[in-house]
């Protein structure tokens, strides 16, 4: 009977944190022109350096990826205006984030525009880079969420120095950094609750 019961409460905390994940619940920023995979992209031009970018996709679409910063990086050389190669790279830009959002099973809706990023999610990007959790915790209320918070949290700071050319790495880290942006979406904007009383 304790067998089945620890089991069952295994079972429910998997499941509630599955939901705080899930990302076709959150709008995210993955696909804003001022969000982390443009910005990898944009290392990545800058650079001629697809590792960058790799992270933020499947192995099996690494090939398609090589060839969009292949065809982005001759582009530009080729431009004879700054709006010629503003356009190899957007072409780069929509490649990237469309592969990288089927991959997380998210229909891709085209690049928003820069500024369009909710302010928890801004926050929960500073955060990544301070450590400073306590400054989202502040802004949850259940304790549940929060503590799914600063343990998605720390998985974040297990990867976040990893060397660019250690793809795999790389991806654990984003693998870590997409789940931890989900969640302090969804425990700011108080789905823990809904999530809570589901489960109840």
């Amino acid at each position: 009977m304790k067998r089945f019961i620890f089991t069952l409460s295994s079972f429910a905390i998997f499941f509630i944190l599955a939901l705080f994940i899930y990302p076709s619940q959150v709008t995210a920023h993955c696909d804003t022109l001022d969000g982390p995979v443009v910005k990898a992209a944009r290392k990545a031009l800058e650079t001629d350096n697809v590792n960058y970018v790799l992270i933020w996709v499947k192995p099996e679409d690494e090939d398609a990826i090589r060839k969009a910063l292949k065809r982005a990086l001759n582009k530009r050389r080729k431009a004879k205006s700054k709006e010629e190669k503003d356009r190899a790279n957007l072409e780069f830009f929509e490649t990237l984030v469309r592969i990288h959002r089927e991959g997380e099973g998210v229909n891709y809706e085209g690049i928003k525009p820069a500024g369009t990023i909710e302010p928890e999610i801004v926050l929960a990007d500073e955060i990544v880079e301070t450590g400073e959790i306590d400054k989202i915790l502040s802004k949850i209320s259940s304790a549940q969420a929060k503590e799914i918070v600063r343990h998605l949290f720390h998985k974040v700071k297990e990867n976040v120095e990893y060397d660019v050319d250690d793809v795999n790495t790389g991806r654990e880290f984003i693998q870590a950094y997409v789940q931890f942006i989900h969640a302090v979406e969804k425990a700011v904007k108080g789905l823990e609750i809904q999530l809570e009383n589901h489960h109840h």
